[in-house]
């Protein structure tokens, strides 16, 4: 199976923001459980506004959504290598089941591992017996609940979840790149929505209504709205000059998704319990605490993949996906 260039470059760009929002959340884990509520539902107040806006679930969004491209390309990949495909598609879940555990109760309450497996097991897994266009008609139907009941960011993932391998079942995925006009007018389009969808939210946390079904839809659809502008408008810079700097900033992140995702809560712990207080931490710690997790993390990705075709935990998921050892060096 072709490695998509641009598939890590988004998912790179993704858990970057990812890491952003959730420095906080992660830092006051430590004080109590009490404090992540707090860290959480003050994020938009005071100066970290502009922050709270364009990247708090902004971001979780694209990773869904290439879980579900991620797992179709699998499916196809497993047909040709096995006999018995979603039999391995199922180990792969329930490895991913006990990372997610791992994380959920011995680091972090906020984990999303553990929620991704459970829909994927419930969801994902079930959806590769059924057409694609019933697939596709199941994403928009789960997308539309969700948002309209107001029932939270984390009822969007089933949804995501199915776009993304509707997707790449119509052949979306691998045509990605094949167009500028395209993403760019989806972009705009996209962002004609999340203007006003971005200027609601607002308002409702101005006016203090965050508890309101209003704001429970128009704070999801938002962040929707923004992500779809931030993957057009990335896609539209790959085919660009920027291209390669993109592609050497992002996609060594992007490869490592898992173990960085992991390892960046161990680090960001650490540095809560030695710096103490990130109820305090204004945006610009934010941002610098995450940039030098993200430079560390970049560093040993790029030098990791000098020598390994895979991450450490890839690694160790991609032997328990197909219950054989992967080849340890990496392809020149």
């Amino acid at each position: 199976m072709t490695r998509l260039v641009s598939l890590d470059v988004i998912r790179g760009f993704a858990l970057c923001g990812i890491l952003i929002a959730n420095v906080i959340p992660i830092s006051a884990s430590v004080a109590s459980d009490t404090a992540v509520a707090v860290a959480v539902t003050t994020s938009g107040s005071g100066g970290a506004d502009w922050l709270h806006l364009l990247v708090d679930l902004r971001f979780v969004p694209i990773f869904s959504l290439l879980f579900g491209v991620g797992f179709s390309l699998l499916v196809d990949s497993a047909a040709t290598r096995t006999a018995r495909p979603r039999l391995a598609l199922l180990r792969r879940l329930l490895v991913l089941l006990a990372f997610g555990l791992a994380h959920l109760f011995l680091l972090w309450p906020g984990d999303i591992l553990t929620v991704y497996a459970a829909v994927g097991l419930l969801v994902l897994l079930p959806s590769t017996w059924l057409p694609r266009r019933v697939v596709a008609g199941l994403a928009v139907a789960c997308l539309a609940a969700a948002l309209l009941l107001g029932a939270g960011h984390f009822a969007l993932v089933p949804g995501l979840f199915l776009l993304g391998s509707a997707a790449t079942r119509y052949g979306v995925t691998r045509r990605i790149e094949d167009s500028t006009g395209g993403p760019a007018l989806l972009a705009l389009g996209l962002a004609a929505g999340a203007v006003p969808a971005l200027w609601a939210q607002a308002s409702y946390e101005r006016a203090g209504d965050v508890g309101t079904l209003g704001y429970r839809i128009v704070y999801p659809l938002a962040g929707l709205l923004l992500a779809g502008v931030y993957v057009c408008v990335l896609l539209v810079l790959l085919r660009s000059p920027a291209r390669p700097a993109l592609r050497a900033v992002f996609a060594p992140l992007g490869k490592l998704a898992l173990t960085n995702y992991l390892t960046a809560t161990i680090v960001v712990l650490g540095v809560a319990t030695v710096v103490g207080h990130p109820e305090r931490w204004t945006s610009t710690t934010v941002l610098v605490i995450a940039g030098t997790v993200l430079a560390a993390q970049w560093l040993f990705s790029t030098l990791w993949l000098r020598h390994f075709e895979h991450g450490p935990l890839e690694w160790a998921w991609r032997w328990a996906t197909w219950l054989r050892r992967p080849a340890p060096s990496a392809v020149a």
